[in-house]
């Protein structure tokens, strides 16, 4: 997939060029949001699965379907964005979630989110967007490589670095056995949340003991912060790492 960063400063100039997912908690995004932005929260696209794993992403085929009602299809140009806070990094996970169903358009990620567009004075409303009238078909080419299952993550663990991003409290309490820990709030900075440089994200992981050819397996507790880790070190070029869908919630309840 396409994935780059996008400048507010250059958004605005070609708003027309992108179709705008605000990846924010719905009620967040009725207090504010960018113009013509559509609401796309993780929290209305996941589920408890059969097995009682909450937080599961709706199967490829209903996630395509729900896009498609937007008037997205695969190679709709998209622009997504969050601010890395309120929807625990939920920009991460749609962008890992369109890497997933093999979306071919081009996606960019608003560098520095909905604060860096407010501070430049750019404007915001409250106004929900209209839908497309017609929508559109949204055809699923699955990259299952992007996602592991906790059997998998059994069976390879040798050959994995795994990196739990949850706070420190939540992995005091348990973790995956040999995991590293490193907060998904460390994958970011600045006042706007901008996600590390390349440079930054090498550092982060070399001061925690990654190798740096790693295969790396980000979780934490249901796939959201992680796949804001998974994000950041997409955009930093690095080699393809997993994001562990399932999380922590999975890894417990595995046989």
């Amino acid at each position: 997939m396409d994935l780059n960063l996008l400048e507010a400063t250059t958004l605005v100039q070609e708003p027309s060029q992108w179709v705008i997912l605000d990846a924010r908690p719905r009620k967040v995004y009725r207090e504010g949001h960018l113009p013509e932005a559509l609401s796309f929260p993780w929290e209305d696209y996941t589920r408890t699965d059969a097995d009682g794993v909450p937080y599961r992403t709706f199967p490829p085929e209903e996630l395509a379907a729900a896009l498609g009602q937007l008037g997205i299809s695969e190679q709709t140009p998209l622009l997504v964005y969050g601010d890395a806070d309120s929807s625990w990094g939920g920009e991460g996970l749609l962008c890992w979630a369109l890497a997933w169903l093999g979306h071919q358009g081009p996606v960019r990620l608003l560098n520095g989110g909905i604060q860096q567009w407010q501070q430049l004075g750019y404007p915001i409303t409250n106004q929900e967007t209209i839908l497309a009238t017609t929508a559109a078909a949204y055809h699923v080419t699955l990259h299952p490589e992007l996602n592991i299952s906790a059997a998998e993550i059994t069976s390879q663990q040798e050959s994995l670095v795994l990196i739990d991003t949850r706070s420190s409290m939540e992995w005091l309490m348990g973790r995956i056995p040999k995991a590293i820990h490193i907060d998904w709030k460390d994958f970011s900075h600045g006042s706007d949340n901008r996600p590390l440089s390349a440079d930054e994200l090498n550092r982060l992981l070399q001061d925690n003991g990654v190798p740096a050819e790693a295969k790396i397996v980000y979780y934490c507790t249901g796939g959201v912060r992680s796949g804001y880790a998974w994000l950041v070190h997409q955009l930093a070029g690095r080699p393809t790492a997993v994001n562990f869908e399932g999380g922590i919630e999975e890894w417990n309840r595995r046989p």
